[in-house]
């Protein structure tokens, strides 16, 4: 199938149809057989050949034409930078800008996003799904693929956030050096909690909420290279990033900055875990935590699903020699407020997150805020190739 502009499957049932068609007769002409297919030769064979016939007439749009995508040393198709992606309009924002694409089929990806889409820049797109669990799953099934050479792959995570009102807006796009897990906690209901306690949550095998915990699991906290995260930022920070009037009425019911200020790219730390909260309390554990388990070095910003889970799996590839972590990059713009502005409820930011504004311009800051590095690796690649230059 030839490259197209946006998702790879945009060709019309009758375009498709005519090219399967004149393929055909150029088979069969080149065969020298009649026009009259005789019944000893399947007609399956001839449509896949057809099929073979159309695919090879594609090549030409691209310098890798060959379905399996090997490169010489049979370590497969080389890639500058994965964008990882968790849902479908994470990555669309990618395929919208940066086509033609090559969809190109993965055992063990999710179900719902099966192919990584790669452009000739050797920069590829990837949706996990959503969630630790897909997280996880979809990176191992990537990384340990023989369908790429990821050795001196640059990885960003680029995926929408609940935000910190305190550390950012509706829209902002946060450039993280550390990642948290939230869900690796003891929790008691806050109304059985001791009244000492500022919440139900403490540490694993700890006595009291300020106690660090012994990270038994090894996934609780992950420091990304921090060289890359001020790369990142300082090609970023100067982007102007996009709004919606929905955002800024939403803002406005904030009587603090930079709440209610417009959006821009930021430096501050993102918290993982598949429970989708809201409310004061939670949020001022969030804090408490991150400080925690950087030895107060992080600041929290943003809350999310997959990261740390990502992490890992990516980690375990390193442990292969398949992917390097010091090129993992994460970018987390907000889509609505983790937290309820004074006078309003909890439940009401919640259940009413939608009505803030913020998803269409965090998806697309995503692209603003993530592209000039995409784009400086990929067009400066000497500069990259063996690692984050120093500039």
């Amino acid at each position: 199938m030839c490259f197209t502009s946006r998702s790879p499957s945009t060709y019309g049932a009758a375009k498709m149809k005519s090219i399967v068609r004149s393929s055909l007769d150029l088979l069969l002409r080149s065969a020298r057989i009649s026009t009259k297919i005789p019944a000893r030769i399947p007609a399956l064979s001839l449509a896949a050949a057809a099929a073979t016939l159309a695919f090879s007439a594609c090549a030409p749009t691209f310098a890798q034409d060959s379905d399996t995508l090997r490169s010489g040393d049979s370590r497969g198709q080389p890639v500058k930078v994965m964008i990882i992606s968790m849902f479908g309009p994470e990555g669309q924002v990618w395929l919208d800008k940066l086509g033609p694409w090559k969809a190109i089929r993965v055992t063990g990806l999710s179900p719902d996003y099966p192919v990584v889409n790669c452009n000739r820049q050797e920069i590829c797109v990837m949706t996990t799904g959503m969630g630790h669990t897909n997280a996880a799953a979809s990176l191992m099934a990537l990384t340990f693929s023989d369908r790429f050479d990821l050795r001196r792959t640059y990885f960003m995570i680029a995926g929408i956030a609940g935000i910190d009102p305190m550390q950012g807006t509706l829209g902002s796009a946060a450039w993280a050096k550390y990642l948290v897990d939230f869900g690796i906690q003891w929790e008691l209901d806050a109304r059985e909690k001791p009244d000492s306690w500022p919440s139900g949550f403490l540490g694993i095998n700890t006595k009291s909420p300020n106690d660090k915990p012994p990270l038994d699991y090894k996934t609780e906290v992950f420091q990304l290279n921090p060289d890359l995260a001020d790369a990142a930022y300082a090609l970023s920070k100067n982007v102007v990033l996009s709004d919606s009037p929905e955002a800024q009425a939403a803002r406005a019911k904030f009587s603090y900055a930079p709440a209610n200020r417009a959006p821009k790219v930021i430096q501050c730390d993102t918290l993982a875990g598949d429970t989708w909260w809201s409310g004061k309390y939670i949020g001022e554990r969030a804090r408490a935590w991150t400080k925690l388990l950087t030895d107060g070095k992080g600041v929290y910003c943003t809350t999310q699903q997959e990261d740390n889970a990502t992490y890992e799996a990516l980690k375990r590839a390193a442990s292969a020699h398949r992917v390097d972590l010091n090129r993992v990059a994460a970018v987390r713009a907000g889509s609505d407020f983790d937290r309820p502005y004074d006078g309003q409820s909890a439940s009401d930011n919640l259940l009413n997150y939608a009505a803030q504004g913020g998803f269409v311009p965090a998806i697309e800051n995503l692209y603003r805020a993530g592209n000039p590095l995409v784009q400086d690796i990929a067009t400066h690649w000497s500069e990259w190739r063996d690692g984050v230059p120093q500039r």
